[in-house]
Formats: structure tokens, C-alpha cells, sequence
């Protein structure tokens, strides 16, 4: 484990993707601490101001304010927190099913094996987002149903990479070894098989934030994830892409919040990666 640690902390792109991250993640936790203002209070004296860095002796509007007078960094310091959640539980949510069913698929072979792979190709038959899009439009239209509609999306993904660790583990001497002094299926597939098969799961957990926090700012900006006035970076680039032209500001900082999130846990991902994979280690 230590050598995993030091060989991800000489990684600088790893080190710089976890920079981004927790400073994504102590935003989202202190958003009522550092946010200036109400991210949903609306002000008709403040529409549309441009970002300013000082006013009449005080820290005011930095990032300038929106066509209902919102604060835009106050929207985006709790619109982390939206972005936070939606990757947590989608993620979490495909991670729990996909290991269930890539564990049962991989241990015990046969019809299950085939039933379970079959029902995964089927959804990975869809475009991801395309796939969304129909959970959500038959759910309803919410931040909650956008986040079970993405977690069914990326359960293919763990389930195949759990189903191929698990076929290589049953080969090995020691699930052998404790099949012969009795040991439960069960207690064998997660305690004794499921430990060795963690390195491909963190990173692909790692990569699937970015993909959960892209896609719910997808399903946001077609007013199909977090609704009015959910401080959300997807439904802010929404609402204000008819203001692109005069007012870019209202738009363009909520796309580089979601550029530089996704950024940081891609390149932690390729990091982890690096590090857990002893084929790709110097």
C-alpha cells in the first residue's frame, strides 16, 4: 500500500487532479461559510452586472451577477455541492449493483453468468446519455431521478470490470483453499475474492465522478435534472445561453467550474491507475 501511495504522489498530474479535488470537496462542505451571498436571492437593481473585483470598499459581485441578479460565485460555490452529491450517490448506486451482479455473473458462471451479461449489453446498447434521458423522461423530471437514471447507466461498466477480476481470482490457489475447508460462497466472493479485485473499482469509482458530474450537467441543461433555482452548473449554463452574447460571463464560469471539476478527477483517475496497475509502474 505505501508503495501504491508513493508511486501516485510522484505522479504531479495525480497530485494536481487531487489539489483540484479537495478543493472542490472543502467548497461543496463550507459553502455557507465562504459563499458572499444567497445563491437564489434575486436582486432587479443587480441584473446582469459584470464581474468587478472591488466596489466602494467592499468584496462584491467578483464574479458579476445573472439576468435575476444572483450572485454567480455564490451559485457556483453551492452548485459544488449539487455536483458532489449527484456524483456520490450515482456513482455509489452503480458501484453497489455492478459489483453485486459482475460478483454473482463472475463466481458462479453458467445461465446467471449469461443472463447478467446479456441484460448488460442491452444498456450498453444506448448511448449513456440517451439511455438518461429516457429513465429520467418516464421517472419525471428531478435532481433525485437524474441521479438513479445516471447510477443505472455506469452499472455495466462495474459489473464487467468485477466479473473479469472475479474470473481471474477463482483461478487462484487460495479461493481453491478456502472452498476445501468449507468456506460459504458468500464469505468466499466478498471477503476472500472481492478485497483483490478493489484496485480496477477505486479508479473506475475515481473516473465515474467526472462522468456523473459532466452527464448531470447534461441532464440539467435539458431541464431534465435539478430544476429553478437549484444553484446547479448545468441548469446556470441552461438559463443563460440566450445571454451569450452580451452578458458570456453568466454562462462562461459555470462551464469552467464543470471543466476543472472533471478535469481534477480524470487526472487523479489516471494517476490511481498508474499506481495500482504494476504493469504500468516504471
Amino acid at each position: 500500500m505505501l508503495e501504491q501511495l508513493s508511486q501516485l504522489w510522484r505522479n504531479k498530474t495525480a497530485v494536481a487532479g487531487l489539489i483540484i479535488i479537495t478543493i472542490f470537496v472543502l467548497t461543496a462542505i463550507f459553502a455557507p461559510v465562504i459563499s458572499p451571498h444567497n445563491p437564489v436571492e434575486t436582486s432587479l437593481y443587480d441584473q446582469l452586472k459584470p464581474p468587478v473585483w472591488h466596489e466602494t470598499g467592499a468584496w462584491k459581485n467578483i464574479l458579476g451577477t445573472d439576468d435575476l441578479g444572483r450572485d454567480i460565485l455564490s451559485r457556483l460555490i453551492y452548485g459544488a455541492r449539487i455536483s458532489l452529491l449527484v456524483a456520490v450517490v450515482s456513482v455509489g448506486l452503480a458501484f453497489m449493483l455492478g459489483t453485486f451482479l459482475g460478483c454473482v455473473s463472475g463466481y458462479y458462471k453458467g445461465w446467471k453468468d449469461s443472463l447478467i451479461m446479456r441484460i448488460m449489453d442491452i444498456i450498453l446498447a444506448f448511448p449513456y446519455i440517451l439511455l438518461a434521458i429516457v429513465i429520467v423522461a418516464y421517472l419525471g423530471p428531478n435532481l433525485r431521478n437524474a441521479m438513479i437514471a445516471i447510477g443505472i447507466t455506469y452499472v455495466p461498466r462495474f459489473a464487467r470490470i468485477v466479473r473479469g477480476s472475479v474470473l481471474e481470482e477463482c483461478e487462484k490457489d487460495y479461493v481453491t483453499a478456502a472452498r476445501a475447508i468449507g468456506a460459504r460462497d458468500w464469505r468466499i466472493l466478498f471477503v476472500t475474492i472481492l478485497p483483490n479485485c478493489l484496485g480496477p473499482l477505486i479508479v473506475q469509482t475515481t473516473l465515474g465522478f467526472a462522468s456523473a458530474i459532466l452527464d448531470a450537467a447534461a441532464l440539467s441543461f435539458l431541464s431534465l435534472g435539478a430544476q429553478p433555482p437549484t444553484p446547479e452548473w448545468g441548469a446556470m449554463i441552461a438559463q443563460s445561453r440566450a445571454l451569450i452574447l452580451r452578458a458570456s460571463w453568466v454562462m462562461t464560469f459555470p462551464g469552467l467550474a464543470i471543466l476543472f471539476a472533471v478535469l481534477g478527477f480524470n487526472l487523479l483517475g489516471d494517476g490511481l491507475r498508474d499506481a495500482l496497475d504494476p504493469r504500468l509502474r516504471d
